[in-house]
């Protein structure tokens, strides 16, 4: 796709979005920047374009955090499993340009948001967290190496362990930045992330990180719980939206 002026800016303004949202509720940058991008572009391009911004917004949300060593110990099975089902699906990459691809999104999108809406209470019990966690995480891979995007089912799964808060966020920074930097070397294996577009990532890193602190800075002034149901619900509509344009 061409890069013009107003490609640039639609690309500008869903960063910011995006990052203000994951400012406010902890997660949603690459989510929704490669739900909105993949109206443009193909999902893999998209998370090549992601690939700095989700690195450092990750970063920074980990940053100063206590408790991470023994966190990433006990969630080391899944993050393993997210970078062996990253490279296993590489086929899955070079089928970029596919309706299929764009169909995976949107259907990916869609039942993550209907999960989050529904809010099920599952429990994973300890003796199992170990076995589940890989299973998880391998899954987590090939949904990211066809679509981009890596929160199912790693997201339901950690929700699933019952963690405090600080925790939870620990962990779905964590596994954000493991599943970003697989997929990053995955697309590189694949000859996706040249150096062209790692300076167009790099750029893409200044609106995601305005949009960020924006958020952060509103965290506190509104209520999560509504912003949480008007992001899944917009996720939502995006996602099959994406589906059914993918098989009209």
């Amino acid at each position: 796709m061409t890069l013009d002026l107003a490609f640039l800016a639609f690309a500008a303004a869903v960063l910011v979005l995006a990052g203000f949202v994951k400012g406010v509720i902890g997660l949603g940058l690459p989510t929704i920047s490669i739900g909105l991008l993949g109206l443009v572009m193909a999902p893999a391009q998209a998370a090549a374009l992601l690939v700095v911004p989700n690195l450092v917004t990750n970063v920074w949300q980990l940053a100063g955090t206590p408790g991470l060593a023994a966190l990433s110990r006990r969630i080391a099975p899944m993050l393993a499993g997210v970078v062996v089902g990253t490279f296993a699906g590489l086929p899955l990459l070079t089928a970029q340009g596919s309706r299929l691809a764009s169909g995976l999104l949107g259907a990916s999108l869609a039942l993550y948001a209907a999960i989050g809406l529904a809010r099920p209470r599952w429990r994973v019990a300890a003796r199992h967290e170990r076995s589940i966690g890989a299973i998880a995480g391998a899954l987590t891979g090939l949904c990211a190496a066809a679509t981009g995007v890596f929160v199912l089912p790693a997201v339901p799964f950690l929700h699933a362990l019952d963690l405090d808060k600080e925790d939870l966020v620990q962990a779905l920074g964590l596994s954000f930045l493991v599943s970003t930097i697989a997929l990053a070397a995955a697309l590189a294996t694949a000859g996706l992330f040249a150096v062209a577009t790692a300076g167009a990532s790099l750029a893409a890193l200044l609106p995601a990180l305005a949009g960020m602190a924006i958020g952060q800075a509103v965290r506190h002034r509104v209520s999560a719980e509504t912003f949480r149901f008007c992001f899944l619900a917009g996720l939502a509509l995006l996602g099959l939206y994406l589906a059914a344009r993918a098989l009209a």
